[in-house]
Formats: structure tokens, sequence, C-alpha cells
């Protein structure tokens, strides 16, 4: 199971899910960076605010993610349906929530802490929409578990090639007003984005419907809400749901601040988000394989293969980082190109986009060492571990935006100080930690 060629096997759909859905990313920010500096600025703030509270969602199914892997694990098919299906019912429950809280208190939120004008009204043009996203990426999410879980993750490839090629066109007609299509800008992104999603949650209900044995884990067919199960779920993923909406929530923050600095900053950072995002692809995919086979791994009984397993993985993880990272390190003006045809945006970028690109060798190694812990179980742990890490963070964040105002790309090295914290303490963990006695 722990052999590179199983792993690269299980994370290759994984990372071809990502690229997709970070074309997603790269057009809405290429896009929005032909509209306005505004534009770019506020899709910033609005586009980070969507992905702290999609992380809500996402954390749960964490949860879920972990126990099918380990009744998979165990050979235990038939009790996988039922935590699917009460996944499903929870996060839909649990969107239409957020939903309301958010529309009636994210105005509220934003006009607080956005000091312009401008970016505070193009971020609510696009919020204002982006919101009936939830309704369809909490579903979405779930089946991902499912089939990281069981680790059968082609299908996850086809979704997001789906989600991508809907999003890039919909961006096309509705952002610039092509082919009769108004034209919306900011907001034209947002919507997009919704339908996107929408039409990647159809194709997963017809995959799973059509071709998965649902016989064979009891899936759908017997939905049936059980409080047990849901708190079964919610005792592993509440710790992840809180750590990573803190996690993004921060990031927000990180927004927030930049923000103050000016709309240039802003918008620089943007750049700096996409560009981290994209590059972060093949790290994500082989952290959240690190997850489903630390927890595959202990249902089969093999604890003592975790940690070597995890050492693996940062291993493969550096080795395939480290050609994008170096390539975009020594030219980063052909990517800041992709995002604006400002030549002083393009300038300042490049600070940013060199500083990302070192980043993300800490990214790949902390990421895959804090999803190795969470499959363990150990989810609170991994929660005391991102609140300790995000005290520092913020700490630096906020003295070199704020206090003693530096250079953005300064302020953007405080992912160096969070990644090292979150890996180191997190290994310390796996190598110290009482895990191997944890049953879930």
């Amino acid at each position: 199971m722990n052999s590179s060629k199983n792993i690269l096997k299980i994370s290759y759909p994984i990372i071809l899910t990502l690229v997709a859905q970070n074309i997603i990313n790269v057009t809405d920010t290429a896009f929005l960076g032909r509209v306005s500096e505004v534009a770019l600025g506020a899709s910033a703030i609005a586009g980070v605010f969507y992905f702290a509270i999609y992380m809500v969602g996402f954390g749960f199914s964490q949860g879920v993610q972990i126990l099918i892997g380990r009744r998979n694990g165990e050979g235990n098919y038939t009790q996988i349906g039922p935590i699917f299906n009460n996944g499903l019912i929870f996060n839909f429950i649990l969107s239409v929530l957020i939903f309301t809280i958010s529309l009636v208190g994210v105005p509220h939120l934003l006009k607080i802490l956005v000091s312009s004008d401008r970016i505070y009204a193009a971020a609510m043009e696009f919020l204002s929409w982006r919101i009936y996203g939830f309704f369809f990426v909490f579903l979405n999410v779930v089946f991902r578990a499912f089939y990281v879980g069981i680790t059968d993750t082609k299908i996850l490839t086809t979704s997001a090639i789906i989600t991508a090629v809907v999003n890039i066109i919909l961006d096309y007609l509705l952002i610039f007003g092509k082919f009769g299509f108004p034209e919306l800008g900011i907001a034209g992104a947002a919507i997009a984005s919704d339908i996107a999603e929408a039409a990647s949650l159809v194709y997963l209900i017809y995959h799973t419907l059509a071709f998965t044995d649902i016989k064979k884990y009891h899936l759908i067919t017997h939905v049936k809400a059980e409080m047990k199960t849901i708190l079964q779920i919610l005792n592993l993923s509440i710790f992840i749901m809180f750590q990573f909406f803190i996690s993004i929530s921060t990031w927000f923050l990180f927004f927030i601040f930049i923000e103050r600095m000016g709309e240039q900053p802003l918008a620089v950072s943007n750049i700096g988000r996409s560009m981290y995002i994209l590059l972060m692809i093949p790290a994500s995919a082989l952290a959240t394989t690190s997850g489903t086979l630390v927890s595959n791994m202990i249902g089969a009984g093999h604890k003592q293969e975790v940690i070597k397993t995890v050492n693996k993985i940062i291993g493969i993880a550096l080795l395939l980082v480290a050609p994008i990272l170096i390539f975009a390190f020594i030219f980063p003006e052909l990517f800041a190109n992709i995002y604006t045809d400002d030549h002083a945006l393009m300038l300042a970028s490049v600070p940013v986009i060199r500083v990302v690109s070192i980043a993300v060798a800490f990214f790949a190694v902390g990421n895959v060492i804090i999803n190795g812990v969470s499959g363990t179980g150990s989810t609170r742990i991994a929660f005391y571990i991102e609140v300790v890490t995000l005290f520092f963070y913020i700490s630096y964040v906020y003295y070199t935006a704020i206090i003693n105002t530096q250079p953005v790309a300064i302020v953007w090295m405080s992912e160096f100080v969070y990644w090292t914290l979150l890996g180191g303490l997190g290994y310390l963990y796996l190598r110290k930690g009482n895990w191997r006695e944890k049953e879930i």
C-alpha cells in the first residue's frame, strides 16, 4: 500500500483534479486582472472569504473520509454507506444554515473590515452571487471524501474537468459580455463558478448511481439520518472543521491587512495567491493521499508503517514541486503576464511570486505531515497544533503589514513561519505522540 507506485497511483487523479480546479482560479484571476485593479483586489478578499466558509463543509468531509478510509482498510464495506449518506445529510443542512447566515451577516462584516469603499462594493457584488455555491460544493466534497476514502480517485478527474470547462466558458461569456450575454464583470465570475460547481455535482451523482457498486457499500439506497453516525463523524471532523476554518480565516485577515496597505498591494497579493495555489497542486494531492493512506494502513493493522510512509510521501512531494518551484523563481515575469497587462502591476508582483515559489517547498512538507496526523484520527491534536502555529503566523503578518509596514513580499514570508511550525510540531507528534493507542 505504501509503495511509491501506489502513492502516485492514488495521487495522480487528485493532481489532475486540482489542476482542473485551479484552472478556474487562474482563469478568474487572469480575467478579472483585465477588468480592473479593484476587481482583481476585491476578488482576493471575496474569494478567500468564500474559501474560509467552504472549509467548514470540507472539514466535515475529512471526518467522513477518515472513517471511510478506516472501514475500507478493515474490509467493512457495508459500513461505508451510512457514513457517506449521513455525511450528505449533515453537509446539506450545514449549507442551508451557512447560506442564511452569510446572506444576512456578510455585508455588515465586510463593511467593518474593508477600508476601501471601491473594494467593499466589488467584493459584495461577487459574494452576493457566490454564496449560492455552498449548496453544491458542500455536497461535492462528501462525494470526494467517498472516492478518496476507498482510494478510487479516477472519477474526481472527470468531475474537475467538467467544472473547469464550464467555468472557463461562462467566465468569458459573463465577465466580458460576449455572444449576447450581459457584461457582469466580477459578478459574472461568481455566477460562472456557481454553475460550474452545480454541473460537477450532477456528474458525481450520475456516476455514483450508474457505475459505482451501490450494494457493496450500501450507498444512497437506504438513506436514513442516524444521529449516532453523524456524531461519530463529528467526533473526528469537528476539530478539522475548526482547524480549517480558523486557518483560512486567518488567511482572510492576511488580505484584510494587505488591503490597508493599498489597492495595488492587494492586487499583487491576489496574483501571488493564485500562483501559490497553482504551484501547490502536486503537494496538495500528496497531502490528501497521506491522510487516506495513513487511515487505511491503521485500519489494516499496519501502524508501524505510518511514519515511513509519511517520509516517503514528503520525498515524492519535494521531487514533484522542485521543477515548478525553480522555474517560477527564475521566470516570475512569465507567470505575472498571465494575470495582467499592466506593466507596473506585473513588476510589483515579481517579488511576491518568487517568495511563494520558495514557500511551496515548506508547504509540501508541512501539509503532508499535518494530513498524516489527521489520518491517525488525532484531529484534536492537529487542531491544537494549528492554533499555536496561527498565533505566530498572524503576529508576524500584523507586525510586517500594520505595525512596521514592509514591502508586500516580506509580509508573504509569513508562509515560511506557518509551514515550518505546523510541520515541525506535527512531525514531533507522529514520532512521540500516543496516536498508536487511538481507536475510531
